[in-house]
């Protein structure tokens, strides 16, 4: 009967060890996007490949962490009073796990769109404001991470 209780205590030790393992060897892909025009063909394109790529590497039991930066005229992509995305980035941003989808808006953009119309804008709830959308994506890409311009 010891032996069986030891047995089981080893059995129950590795069934929590090795998942925690295999956790820590999952491989993550980081790769940044721009975004720089007001044009909703480019805006979808960019989604269409965040949600490849987070569909591909989830079914390959890997995790990819997506950032994507808007700036200039793409800045329109994470206005919430213009975007004509903004139900897909609310979709792609809660439904990447065990992936991760992030929204970077350029501040300099912001307030050079706020001074040029008068008034404060808005930006969507999934997207965090940066304080330059250039230096976002150099900061990325002197990390590691993959850059792509659709």
């Amino acid at each position: 009967m010891k032996m069986f209780v030891r047995l089981l205590a080893v059995a129950t030790a590795l069934a929590f060890a090795f998942p925690a393992l295999a956790a820590d060897n999952v491989k993550t892909h980081r790769i940044a996007i721009q975004v720089d025009q007001n044009d909703p063909a480019v805006m979808n394109l960019v989604l269409n490949n965040v949600s490849n790529l987070v569909e591909y590497y989830n079914g390959a039991g890997e995790q990819v962490q997506i950032e994507v930066v808007a700036y200039g005229p793409g800045l329109n992509m994470l206005r919430d009073d213009k975007s004509p995305v903004k139900d897909r980035l609310k979709r792609l941003k809660e439904g990447s796990f065990p992936s991760s989808v992030a929204f970077s808006a350029c501040g300099n953009t912001k307030k050079g769109m706020e001074k040029a119309e008068g008034h404060p804008v808005p930006i969507v709830a999934e997207a965090t404001v940066v304080p330059a959308g250039v230096v976002r994506l150099t900061e990325l890409q002197e990390q590691g991470w993959s850059y792509i311009r659709p």
